[in-house]
């Protein structure tokens, strides 16, 4: 079985990747979604594509759901026998605490794939905001794509694929829109760079690492009332990005309005706006950032039982 992690920090396009990726595979392929939060809403994104899938959430898998990690491989393994494992870790999972999970899960060697905003990504990593952890995701990764390339200028664009070069001499770089990649363009088979990795770094002093970096994010979930008017549901996005209810790092939506259903997605101060392809099975919010406002978060939309 090919095991492949994909990373990236909230909003680069992680789930974007995996729909393309599963869409054009002719193996059996199940993934295993971690969302940061009590609320997931990835899976029920990637099934709406018909994408088989598994949902670990309200956690992260380097930490608290290590051992939830590996139990759930060991069923999927066992329930599915996929050709191809694929996981998709929350954006504030630090790859290398995934990748022991993995080992201690016996499923082999494992690809990471790194995904990066090519708008912020420079700008992210020399604000410190992230500090080394930032670093991890682009050190574990095999190769990398540098997303949203049509959303930035090249200078953008340059000054992040310099600075990956720079942390991971050995990835390879590929610049995508929409996150999309032919299969043609891989030098390598999926699953066999993974014994390529370099790993620097001791067990014992792995895991102190990944403690004192991991993102202390707050994570609010919410259950929202069907039928909410969507004017309102934008106005209250636009209100998240001008921080008004605290530095919000990602929000993340799946709600049916009173337009239909609506993915609403707000990355950084960017919000997006988008149909949904078939009926919401709850309607529901996720919101993930510092020094958040949960009241007010919770009077600006009708919020269910």
């Amino acid at each position: 079985m090919k095991t492949t992690v994909v990373c990236g920090m909230l909003g680069s396009g992680k789930t974007t990747f995996i729909g393309n990726f599963v869409q054009g595979s002719k193996e059996k392929t199940v993934v295993l979604v971690n969302d940061f939060g009590e609320t997931g809403i990835d899976g029920e994104i990637l099934s709406e594509g018909g994408i088989e899938y598994v949902e670990l959430p309200s956690g992260c898998v380097c930490c608290t759901l290590k051992f939830d990690l590996i139990t759930s491989i060991q069923k999927i393994v066992k329930q599915f026998a996929p050709e191809h494992l694929l996981i998709e870790p929350s954006g504030v999972a630090s790859p290398s605490g995934v990748l022991e999970a993995l080992e201690s899960a016996g499923t082999g060697a494992a690809t990471v794939i790194g995904i990066v905003d090519a708008v912020e990504f420079a700008e992210l990593y020399e604000s410190g905001m992230y500090g080394s952890f930032f670093e991890d995701q682009i050190k574990s990764s095999d190769l990398i794509l540098v997303n949203k390339t049509d959303l930035a200028d090249e200078h953008a664009i340059v000054a992040a694929e310099q600075l990956i070069n720079t942390i991971n001499p050995r990835a390879i770089l590929f610049r995508t829109i929409n996150a999309e990649l032919q299969d043609t363009l891989l030098p390598l088979p999926l699953g066999e760079r993974a014994g390529k990795r370099n790993d620097s770094v001791g067990e014992g002093s792995q895991t102190v690492l990944l403690q004192r970096n991991h993102l202390h994010f707050e994570t609010m979930s919410f259950k929202l009332s069907q039928g909410l008017e969507q004017v309102m549901v934008r106005k209250f996005f636009d209100d998240l990005s001008t921080g008004k209810y605290g530095r919000v790092a990602r929000a993340k939506a799946l709600i049916d309005t009173s337009k239909g259903p609506y993915r609403f997605d707000s990355v950084f101060n960017k919000v997006d706006i988008v149909r949904f392809g078939r009926p919401v099975e709850e309607s529901r919010l996720v919101v993930i950032g510092e020094g958040l406002d949960g009241v007010g978060i919770g009077k600006a939309l009708v919020c269910g039982s």
